[in-house]
C-alpha cells in the first residue's frame, strides 16, 4: 500500500527541508565528480539480462555465518565482487576492501544501489539512514543518536509511523541526488528506483525477497531478520548492527568506491573489464560474493568454465576467497547447515586456488561436488 497523498504545501515545505538537509549535511567528500563514478559504470558493465526473482533483498538468513571463516582466511583491502543488493555492505564492513563491485546481471541492481547511494550520501548514522529508506521522520537530535544501540534504534522505528511528508519529500530529494550521479538513466529506470523505494517504506522491516511468478515470500527472511542476522557464535555483525560497521561502508559510499556494474559472472565483457581494472590499479580480489548463481551455471544456463575462466583471470593471492551459499535442494543437509527460523541457505567460504585447482583437475562435474567440497570449516 502506498502512503497517504500529501497535502500540496505541506509536501513542498517538506521537500524544501528536506532538500537543504541534504545539501547541509552531504560532506565535500561525497560531491566527487560524477563523470568519474558513472564513467567506471559504464566502463565496467555490459548489457544487462534477466534472472527469475525479485531480489529487493538477499533471501539467505546464513549470509553472517561465514564470518569467523572469513575473517580469519580473507585478507584486507583488493577488490571485492559481489552479486545482489545490500547483503554485501556486512562483508564490506568486515573485509574492509580498497573497491567493492557491485555485480549482477540485472540493471535493476545498479538501479537499487543507486537508491542506497543517494541515502547513504546524506545519513549521518544508521537511524538516518534507516528514517529515510522507511520514509519515517528523522529525530531532531539525531546527531546524538549515532553509536547509539541497535535495539535503541530498532525501537524508535517501531514506534514512528510513517509520515507521508517525510516520503514525498525524500523521493524529490534523493532522485535529485540520484540524478547528479551522472549515470544515463531512462524513465523505465526511474520507474524501477521509485517501485523500490516505495516497497522499503510499504513493508519495512518486513521487506522480502521473492521469485517472479512462485508464492514464496513468505519461506524467506525478512529485511529486519538479516539486519539482526549474527554469526555462529551468536555475534551481530551486520552493517547496521555497529555503527563502526556502517560509517565504514558509508565513507565507501561517499568516496565513490562502491561501484555497482551490469553485468554477467560468466559474461564475456564486464569480468574482463574488471580484472584488467584490478590489474592496472594493482588490486588483488579479497572476496567474491556469488550467492547460489553457481548452481544455475552447472544446472541450467549452462557456462560454468566461462566463469570458470574469468575467476581465473582475476588478479588473486592466498587470501581471495569465494562466498556462496546452497539451498538444500539436492537431497542432502549440508555439514556447515545451522538450523533457524527462516533459514533454508547454508554459507561457506572457499580459497579461489582451491577452486581453480579442483576445477583444472576436474573434479566439478555437479553443482553438490561444487558444494560439498572444498569449503573452510569454521
Amino acid at each position: 500500500m502506498s502512503p497517504r497523498p500529501v497535502p500540496r504545501p505541506l509536501a513542498v515545505a517538506a521537500a524544501l527541508l528536506v532538500a537543504a538537509a541534504w545539501a547541509l549535511h552531504t560532506p565535500a567528500a561525497a560531491q566527487p565528480a560524477a563523470a568519474s563514478f558513472a564513467a567506471r559504470i559504464e566502463q565496467l558493465s555490459e548489457e544487462g539480462g534477466d534472472f527469475d526473482t525479485d531480489n529487493l533483498i538477499s533471501n539467505e538468513r546464513s549470509f553472517l555465518e561465514v564470518i569467523p571463516a572469513l575473517k580469519a582466511a580473507a585478507g584486507t583491502g583488493g577488490a571485492y565482487i559481489g552479486v545482489g543488493p545490500d547483503q554485501n555492505f556486512s562483508h564490506i564492513a568486515l573485509i574492509r576492501p580498497s573497491l567493492a563491485l557491485m555485480l549482477d546481471i540485472r540493471r535493476d541492481n545498479m538501479l537499487e544501489h543507486l537508491l542506497f547511494k543517494s541515502y547513504f550520501a546524506v545519513a549521518r548514522n544508521r537511524l538516518e539512514y534507516l528514517c529515510l529508506l522507511f520514509g519515517k521522520p528523522i529525530p531532531a537530535d539525531i546527531d546524538k543518536w549515532t553509536g547509539r544501540s541497535i535495539g535503541l534504534i530498532v525501537a524508535y522505528l517501531d514506534r514512528t509511523p510513517v509520515d507521508s511528508a517525510t516520503v514525498a519529500a525524500t523521493r524529490q530529494a534523493s532522485n535529485e541526488r540520484i540524478g547528479r550521479f551522472g549515470v544515463p538513466l531512462d524513465a523505465h529506470d526511474h520507474e524501477m528506483i521509485d517501485r523500490y523505494r516505495a516497497e522499503f517504506v510499504a513493508d519495512g522491516w518486513e521487506t522480502r525477497y521473492s521469485s517472479l511468478g512462485r508464492n514464496n515470500r513468505m519461506d524467506y527472511p525478512s529485511f529486519g531478520q538479516l539486519l539482526m542476522a549474527t554469526d555462529r557464535a551468536g555475534r551481530q555483525l551486520s552493517y547496521i548492527a555497529s555503527e563502526d560497521a556502517f560509517q565504514f561502508v558509508r565513507s565507501m559510499q561517499l568516496h565513490d568506491r562502491i561501484i555497482p556494474v551490469v553485468g554477467n559472472v560468466a559474461g564475456d565483457r564486464a569480468m574482463k573489464a574488471i580484472a584488467q581494472y584490478a590489474t592496472e590499479h594493482h588490486l588483488a580480489l579479497s572476496a567474491f560474493y556469488l550467492s547460489n548463481v553457481e548452481q544455475y551455471l552447472i544446472t541450467r544456463d549452462g557456462g560454468f568454465d566461462a566463469f570458470a575462466a574469468n575467476v581465473k583471470a582475476m588478479p588473486h593471492d592466498s587470501t581471495s576467497v569465494m562466498i556462496r551459499s546452497y539451498f538444500g535442494r539436492f537431497g542432502a543437509t549440508h555439514p556447515l547447515y545451522v538450523p533457524g527460523i527462516a533459514s533454508l541457505s547454508t554459507s561457506m567460504i572457499e580459497p579461489v586456488d582451491g577452486f581453480l585447482r579442483r576445477y583444472a583437475s576436474g573434479s566439478i562435474r555437479s553443482y553438490p561436488d561444487l558444494v560439498f567440497s572444498g569449503y573452510v570449516t569454521p
